[in-house]
């Protein structure tokens, strides 16, 4: 006879992974089989596990199994990102269960946290509501994925997923499953509204995090889905889960810094956030955090200005790619754009764009349009080479990735 699933698994969850449906009983006894090696493991254990692969196709599945047993058997849990070599041999940080996951490495090489259980589920409501159907937009071992995850299971909801499936297939799924939650970067939601095509899901709730949130977006979202509530979140695999904005406007209220909201205390130091969480990392000894996000403050607003080690140092001049591409995201006729550097023998670095077009806009006057915005830059951030293109690739984090920042 099976265990009774733990506390925060409410018993009625369900998945849908790979249109084949999955309920606590194959969760459990995957669970089982999961224990036993996890016991004998010295303490730290990898899903899958060294000589025992996960069921093919079932991945989140075999994730919430590992979750089950790492608690039962008090030990590290590592969830690798995918394609990550496995990690072998290595002693446990400290005793007991905990969760180790990968940063997504956007900028530059992943890291490896740990985190308590308890506090990645800090700020999980717990509600029950069977009734919502969650879509799995990001990739289930990272941060913001197993935050959906554990939303689902503690909801009893339905969770729709297809590993490794793009932003058009998770479209027609979303509006085949007739999904009323997703949770997805700023990038995976503009791909999602290029890709349906007429019919909609009947979304109930609509959350992005991972990447700036910018207006334009937030605008189409909401024009595209009126009766869903948007909100936009502010995370890291550091910090945790910190804040939520539900206000419909990009940025947050200046004047949560300085003071606190959801627990979490905020503050700029030269321009750049810091956060004091009660769901940080396991090991950082308390105190504040940096974010490494830039924040500039206009009127009642603290709108997010880039990264500070994603900065690119053009003939002398450190320009930011991200404020770049907001401001070409801004442009009417412009559905994505990605800002990155290109190597140049005479500034060091140039910086290019791929722009997105919105269908039917003709190419000249976008062009037009484009040079218009970037007029008001300094020269340096300015765009050196435009690209249309019909999408942009994102990584396996749902982000946009920039390499060759200096």
């Amino acid at each position: 006879m099976s265990l009774p699933p733990p506390s925060w698994l409410h018993p009625g969850f369900r998945l849908i992974e790979a249109e084949r449906g999955v309920g606590w009983a194959e969760i459990s006894a995957q669970a089982d089989a999961f224990e036993t090696a996890f016991r004998a493991s010295g303490g730290r254990v990898v899903l899958p596990p060294q000589g025992r692969a996960a069921p093919v196709g079932a991945p989140v599945g075999a994730l919430v199994a590992a979750l089950v047993a790492a608690e039962r058997a008090g030990v590290e849990l590592h969830l690798p990102r995918r394609d990550a070599p496995a990690e072998t041999g290595r002693a446990p940080d400290g005793p007991g269960f905990a969760v180790l996951l990968e940063t997504s490495g956007t900028t530059g090489a992943p890291k490896l946290i740990r985190h308590d259980f308890q506090r990645l589920r800090g700020r999980l409501r717990g509600a029950a509501d069977p009734d919502a159907r969650w879509l799995l937009a990001y990739e289930p071992a990272a941060f913001a994925g197993l935050q959906v995850i554990l939303t689902a299971l503690a909801a009893g909801a339905t969770l729709v997923t297809a590993p490794g499936a793009g932003a058009a297939e998770l479209a027609r799924l979303a509006v085949r499953h007739a999904v009323t939650h997703i949770s997805a970067t700023p990038s995976f939601w503009r791909a999602f509204l290029l890709a349906l095509d007429g019919e909609a899901p009947p979304l109930a709730a609509v959350t992005l995090g991972g990447e700036v949130a910018d207006q334009p977006l937030l605008d189409r979202l909401a024009e595209r889905f009126p009766a869903a509530k948007i909100r936009h979140i502010y995370a890291s695999t550091e910090a945790g889960a910190l804040f939520a904005v539900g206000d419909g406007r990009a940025g947050f209220p200046a004047a949560w810094l300085d003071g606190a909201i959801d627990g979490v205390g905020l503050r700029l130091r030269d321009g750049v956030l810091e956060v004091e969480s009660p769901r940080a990392m396991l090991g950082h000894g308390g105190g504040w955090l940096s974010t490494g996000d830039v924040v500039e403050l206009r009127g009642d607003r603290a709108l997010f200005a880039g990264r500070l080690d994603g900065r690119v140092n053009v003939g002398g001049v450190k320009v930011s790619p991200e404020v770049v591409e907001q401001v070409l995201l801004d442009v009417p006729g412009v559905r994505d754009a990605l800002v990155q550097p290109a190597a140049n023998p005479v500034t060091g670095h140039i910086l290019t764009a791929l722009v997105v077009p919105a269908p039917g806009v003709e190419e000249a006057a976008l062009r037009a349009a484009i040079r218009t915005a970037v007029a008001d830059l300094p020269p340096a951030a300015r765009p050196r080479l435009v690209t249309m293109t019909g999408s942009i690739a994102l990584g396996a984090a749902g982000k946009k990735t920039r390499k060759g920042t200096a």
